[in-house]
C-alpha cells in the first residue's frame, strides 16, 4: 500500500504543477508486473501511472480504463485520442457477466458503396490518397463509447477522470525514439495539413528524442469536454469545429497534396450511438472465450479459429505441429471473415454458424497435419448442413487494413476486468488535426472495402453505406473459467489482431509458456495469404521446418517491419493476485503496474 500511496502522492502532484514546469523524466518501462489490489497494463508508462492512480484511490476497472485512454490521447496521439473509436469487452464481478461496449466509427449519411472511387478512372482512389482526405473520416465514437461505459460500470464522472490527462498534455511527456520513428513516419504528409504541422512538427520537423512535448489545445479541449460533457461533441461546438475540418481540410498553403474534402454533417454526429451487443462465446481447453461481435471481426476470427484448433491435440510435445494448425485454422478462418462479416445492420452476419462446432469441424478436416492448404483458401458455408470435407478450392485476397491500434487491460481489487481495444486506425489517422483542438482525426472509414465488387462476383459484406460501421479486426478478448476471469488480453495490428491473440492463447493454453513468454515469444501471421508474414526470429526458429509442411515466409512488412503487434495480457494467478503483462521490446515495450506488488 506504501508504493501506491506515493505513487497517488506524485501524481498529484504532477496534476497541480504549472504548465510551464518540465516534464518529468520519462519513467521506466515495467514489462511484467505481479500483486494485487488492481492492476494495469497499456503499451505507455504514463497512461499505465494514471490508470494506477486510479485503481490506487478506489476506482474501479471501466474508471482506470477511461482515464488510461485519456492519457494515451496525450502521449500516443498518432493511435489513441477522441477522434478515433474502439472495443472494450468488460466483465463485472457482482454479475459474472462479459459485456462490450461498440465505439466504432460510423460512415456519414452521405457516403454511398462506390464514394472511394475515383469517376474519372472507375477504380478506388490510391490507398495513400484516400487515407490523409475528410473522405477517410469516420463519425467519431471514443466520447460516446466512455459515457456508456461509464454509465453502465463507472463509479466516476467522466470529467473528473480527464483530470489526470490535462495536467500531462499541459506539462508535456518526454519524446522517446518510437514517437519520433512515428512522427518520421509521416512527415510527409503531416507536413501537408497546417494544424498537424505546427502540432506534430513545429519548424518543419519532428521534435527531437530527449525533447518535452507538450499540448496545451488538447488539455483545454479536455477541460471544456469535462465541463460541457459529450453533448458538446455530439451536436454541440466541438462537433461543427470537426465537420468544419472533415469538409474543408485545413491544407496548408505550400502543400502539393490532394487532401480530397469528407461527407461528413452536424447530423451525423447528433445521431452516433454507442452500442452494446452481445459478446462472442466459444469454449476452449475448459474456458469460456468472449470476444467482440461483428462489426468487430475479432470475436468471430478468433472463436472460430480457436474452435478449429480445438479438434487437434496441441502441446510442446510438438511444436512445429501445434504452429502448422494455428496457421492453416487461421488461414480457414480468414477466408470466412473476408466472406461473411460485415456490420451486422446491414449485412446478414452468420455469427452463430462461423462459431458452430458443426462448422469448425467441416473447416477443420481440410487441414492436412503434414501439408498447407494453397492460400488463398475460399470460404465455406456456415449454413448449419455440416457434413465431410469439401474440397479445398482458390479464394480472394486479404484487403489491407491499417496497424496502429492500441490495446489495455485493467483489473480492479473487486475482480472487474475491462479488455479494450482504442484506435484512430493508422499511425496519425487521417493526418488531419482538428485546428485549435490538438487531436488527430480518424481514418477508420478506409476499413471498408474500397472497390465494389465486380458484376458476378460474391458480395462484399464490407462496403461503405449510409451511416455504417467499416469491419474492425480488434479483439478485446477475455476468458473465464468457471465464471470467473482467468485472462485478458488483446493487440494492436490491424488485421493481424486475431492472429496475435490466437497465437498468445495457443502459447499459453497449450504450449504451457508463462504468459510473459507467450507474449514475448516470436510471431507469424497467416491471414490466407500465399505466404506467411513472420517476425525474423520465428522464421529463424521454425521456417525450416514449417517450410517442410509447404508454409512460404516473408518478413512482416510492417509497419514496422518485422514486428507484429504490441500485445498487452493479464492473469489471475490465484485467488486476489494478478499478474499484468506488456511487450518487453517490441515498438519500445509496453508498462505493467499493479497497486500492491507482491513480495
Amino acid at each position: 500500500m506504501a508504493a501506491a500511496l506515493a505513487l497517488t502522492a506524485g501524481l498529484s502532484a504532477a496534476a497541480a504543477a504549472p504548465a510551464s514546469a518540465l516534464a518529468a523524466p520519462a519513467p521506466a518501462r515495467q514489462p511484467v508486473a505481479t500483486g494485487s489490489g488492481g492492476a494495469i497494463s497499456t503499451v505507455d508508462p504514463d497512461a499505465s501511472r494514471i490508470g494506477l492512480e486510479v485503481l490506487a484511490e478506489g476506482g474501479n476497472a471501466m474508471d482506470a480504463a477511461v482515464a488510461a485512454a485519456a492519457a494515451l490521447g496525450v502521449s500516443e496521439p498518432y493511435v489513441a485520442a477522441i477522434g478515433g473509436g474502439g472495443y472494450i469487452t468488460y466483465y463485472d464481478a457482482r454479475t459474472h457477466r462479459v459485456s462490450t461496449f461498440d465505439g466504432r466509427e460510423t460512415a456519414p449519411r452521405a457516403m454511398r458503396a462506390d464514394s472511394f472511387v475515383d469517376p474519372a478512372t472507375g477504380k478506388a482512389l490510391p490507398f495513400d490518397e484516400a487515407v490523409t482526405s475528410g473522405l477517410s473520416v469516420g463519425v467519431p465514437g471514443t466520447v460516446a463509447q466512455w459515457q456508456r461505459a461509464l454509465d453502465a460500470f463507472g463509479s466516476r464522472r467522466l470529467g473528473t477522470l480527464l483530470q489526470p490527462s490535462i495536467a500531462l498534455a499541459d506539462r508535456g511527456f518526454v519524446v522517446d525514439q518510437e514517437f519520433y520513428d512515428e512522427t518520421v513516419l509521416n512527415q510527409a504528409r503531416f507536413s501537408a495539413i497546417e494544424p498537424t504541422r505546427r502540432l506534430f512538427l513545429p519548424g518543419g520537423a519532428p521534435r527531437p528524442v530527449g525533447s518535452v512535448f507538450r499540448n496545451p489545445d488538447l488539455a483545454n479541449t479536455y477541460r471544456e469536454l469535462a465541463r460541457k460533457g459529450p453533448s458538446w461533441l455530439y451536436g454541440g461546438g466541438l462537433g461543427q469545429e470537426i465537420v468544419k475540418t472533415v469538409r474543408k481540410p485545413p491544407v496548408a498553403a505550400d502543400a502539393t497534396r490532394t487532401v480530397r474534402p469528407g461527407l461528413m454533417q452536424a447530423g451525423d454526429l447528433a445521431a452516433y450511438r454507442a452500442l452494446s451487443p452481445k459478446p462472442t462465446r466459444v469454449s476452449y481447453r475448459g474456458l469460456d472465450v468472449y470476444g467482440m461481435p461483428p462489426d468487430s471481426s475479432g470475436g468471430t476470427t478468433v472463436g472460430e479459429a480457436l474452435n478449429i484448433m480445438g479438434n487437434f491435440r496441441l502441446s510442446a510435445k510438438d511444436t512445429v505441429g501445434a504452429l502448422h494448425t494455428y496457421l492453416e485454422a487461421s488461414k480457414l478462418t480468414y477466408a470466412d471473415r473476408a466472406r461473411y462479416v460485415g456490420d451486422p445492420a446491414y449485412v446478414k452476419v452468420p455469427t452463430r454458424e462461423l462459431l458452430s462446432r458443426g462448422f469448425a469441424r467441416e473447416r477443420a478436416c481440410l487441414i492436412d497435419p503434414a501439408k498447407a492448404l494453397t492460400a488463398p483458401v475460399a470460404p465455406g458455408e456456415p449454413d448449419g448442413r455440416y457434413g465431410g470435407c469439401a474440397p479445398a478450392a482458390q479464394g480472394q485476397a486479404l484487403p489491407y487494413e491499417g496497424q496502429q491500434t492500441t490495446h489495455m487491460v485493467v483489473a480492479d481489487k473487486w475482480g472487474n476486468v475491462v479488455a479494450y481495444n482504442l484506435t484512430i486506425e493508422q499511425w496519425g489517422g487521417s493526418g488531419i488535426t482538428v485546428p485549435g483542438r490538438g487531436f488527430l482525426l480518424n481514418n477508420e472509414l478506409t476499413d471498408f472495402t474500397l472497390q465494389p465488387p465486380a458484376p458476378g462476383a460474391a458480395p462484399d459484406p464490407n462496403l461503405p453505406a449510409p451511416g455504417k460501421r467499416p469491419r474492425s479486426s480488434m479483439a478485446p478478448t477475455l476468458l473465464l473459467k468457471d465464471g470467473r476471469p482467468r485472462l485478458a488480453l488483446g493487440s494492436p495490428g490491424g488485421s493481424t489482431i486475431p492472429t496475435t491473440v490466437l497465437q498468445i492463447l495457443l502459447n499459453r493454453l497449450d504450449l504451457g509458456m508463462s504468459l510473459p513468454a507467450a507474449l514475448a515469444a516470436p510471431r507469424a501471421t497467416q491471414r490466407n495469404t500465399p505466404q506467411v508474414q513472420a517476425e525474423q526470429a520465428f522464421i529463424d526458429r521454425y521456417g525450416a521446418a514449417l517450410g517442410a509442411r509447404g508454409h512460404q515466409f516473408a518478413l512482416f512488412a510492417g509497419p514496422p517491419a518485422g514486428v507484429i503487434g504490441a500485445a498487452t495480457a493479464l492473469e489471475f494467478v490465484r485467488p486476489g493476485v494478478v499478474q499484468a503483462v506488456a511487450e518487453p521490446s517490441r515498438r519500445g515495450g509496453g508498462s505493467a503496474l499493479v497497486v500492491r506488488p507482491a513480495r
